[in-house]
């Protein structure tokens, strides 16, 4: 009997230990329970450079809160935990947003939601771009920089914001007026850096209607040749980094919240009188019969008297008929000062369709006299005086189906060149241009219990100005970029928890 309880007590003591040798605490915070590793990767010394999307620019504005959340920083809290060092941005002054040059205002303050529509906070900005940050920073972010500008000399000098060569975020923190974005960063001797840009090279000209005026589309070549500079010198001597390729900029929000029908009847009634039937007597009618004579019925139409009508607008691919509609116009008993005035504005005009793609920015001038400083055109005539109803939106406010295929060539040329370079400088890679397909449709993304979709304010991975993220979004693309890392150099991180970053930043920065 005492044999046997000798027995048992061997045998028990036995089973304890083995389990106390296999009982391995988890870790939180990696992605496969097991400790939190770096991999390959040395994370003590981060920079990341890019544009807007690297800075944490969210509901149109620059400001702290909104770069506390840029997608860099959550990295970097990330690597923090594997060995990764501190990591410093240059911050603004305040959470209203906007810039000031001199005591100018030159920018505006951030957007809130009011429960119907995005509108401007109170206040005004604070930050004046004269008074220089001190120090070096690790978040390079340069809302507005294209590719070429990380590589450009005195793109941080403020005597240069006033005429457009030099940056007013980058003036801010630059070493000094001479130096690159480059070479600031360089100059840290990163050990791990992360690199998103060329969204600028397309997004300006996209957001810009396609007026090559307003912003031009980067050339493949020069886009090329500064991409490969900058990879192949943050690489130099086989530094770690991760790099990003770029969405289709025309499936961003901002060109789907304005609809190519965006005339109701109620944006077409003054004082409470319909006026449909007068613009058909007075405009539509004479220019949809005058075109017509012409072959070209088919520009202008007229308008519904019950549903919504389609918009006014410039198609620069369209045949100038501006002498000859004069012409038919006086010819059809027009007095010849209205008939010049209508030949001059409508010899290139058309009336919306589903095809083309409105830009949000034109979301503020429906409907108001056309000018100079903000449109890039006026009125000759004062009876023509309503962007979209009596004078057609300039070429700044819709994206043709032309400029859209323009805009996707260049990007898939410029994706070739960013995949190309992650693969000769053996780094990271995030396909951006997938994650973005996938929020832009129905299923969306999903994590944490939340879907994000690309859908204006309600979507969740989009701020109010149609283009950048939310804080969730810019979470979505930390966790995306700890994936690629994880791939490529062994690390494990498991991300962020998105439930944890809002969507939308309230009016009042005491509710952050």
């Amino acid at each position: 009997m005492i044999k046997n309880f000798k027995w048992l007590l061997l045998v028990s003591l036995t089973f304890v230990a083995c389990n106390n040798d296999d009982d391995v605490t988890a870790d939180a915070n990696s992605s496969d329970g097991l400790p939190l590793t770096s991999g390959s990767a040395n994370f003590s010394k981060y920079v990341a450079l890019g544009d807007s999307f690297a800075a944490g620019f969210s509901d149109n504005a620059l400001f702290i809160e909104g770069q506390k959340g840029a997608y860099p920083n959550v990295l970097a809290q990330q690597f923090a935990l594997a060995g990764g060092g501190a990591f410093t941005t240059p911050f603004m002054a305040d959470n209203v947003g906007g810039l000031l040059l001199g005591g100018f205002q030159v920018s505006g303050p951030r957007l809130y939601f009011n429960g119907s529509s995005p509108v401007p906070v109170a206040g005004p900005p604070t930050t004046e771009i004269t008074t220089h940050l001190s120090g070096s920073f690790n978040n390079m972010g340069v809302p507005g920089a294209k590719s070429f500008h990380l590589l450009a000399p005195g793109y941080g000098n403020p005597a240069g914001v006033a005429t457009g060569t030099a940056s007013p975020y980058f003036s801010r923190f630059s070493s000094s007026t001479t130096t690159t974005v480059l070479a600031d960063a360089l100059s840290q001797s990163p050990t791990f850096f992360s690199l998103w840009i060329g969204g600028n090279d397309e997004l300006g000209y996209a957001t810009a209607g396609g007026d090559a005026s307003v912003n031009p589309l980067t050339p493949t070549a020069t886009f090329d040749g500064a991409y490969n500079a900058l990879a192949s010198q943050l690489s130099a001597g086989g530094k770690k980094g991760v790099v990003a390729n770029l969405p289709y900029v025309t499936t961003l929000p901002y060109f789907y919240v304005i609809k190519y029908n965006q005339l109701t009847q109620a944006n077409l009634t003054v004082g409470g009188v319909n006026q449909v039937n007068n613009l058909n007597a007075q405009l539509y009618g004479p220019l949809h019969n005058a075109l017509a004579f012409l072959g070209q019925g088919n520009r202008i139409n007229l308008l519904s008297t019950t549903g919504n009508n389609p918009m006014l607008m410039v198609d620069e691919n369209l045949t100038d008929l501006s002498a000859s509609l004069t012409a038919v116009l006086i010819g059809g008993g027009l007095n010849a000062q209205t008939a010049a005035a209508f030949g001059q504005v409508f010899g290139r005009a058309r009336q919306t369709l589903p095809t083309d793609l409105i830009c949000l920015s034109a979301s503020s001038r429906i409907g108001q006299t056309p000018s100079v400083a903000v449109d890039g055109v006026a009125s000759p005539s004062p009876s023509l005086g309503q962007l979209g109803i009596t004078f057609p939106l300039p070429d700044r406010y819709v994206l043709l189906p032309s400029e859209v295929d323009e805009i996707k060539i260049a990007t898939d040329a410029y994706n070739v060149t960013i995949q190309a370079a992650a693969t000769a400088n053996n780094l990271a890679f995030v396909d951006a241009k997938a994650i973005m397909t996938q929020l832009g449709s129905a299923a969306g993304i999903s994590g944490n219990g939340y879907t994000l979709t690309s859908t204006f304010v309600t979507g969740g991975a989009f701020s109010l100005d149609g283009v950048h993220p939310s804080p969730r979004g810019y979470a979505l693309i930390a966790n995306k970029f700890l994936e690629a890392i994880n791939s490529k150099y062994g690390s494990n991180f498991k991300g962020v928890d998105l439930g944890k970053y809002r969507i939308l930043f309230p009016a009042n920065p005491a509710n952050f």
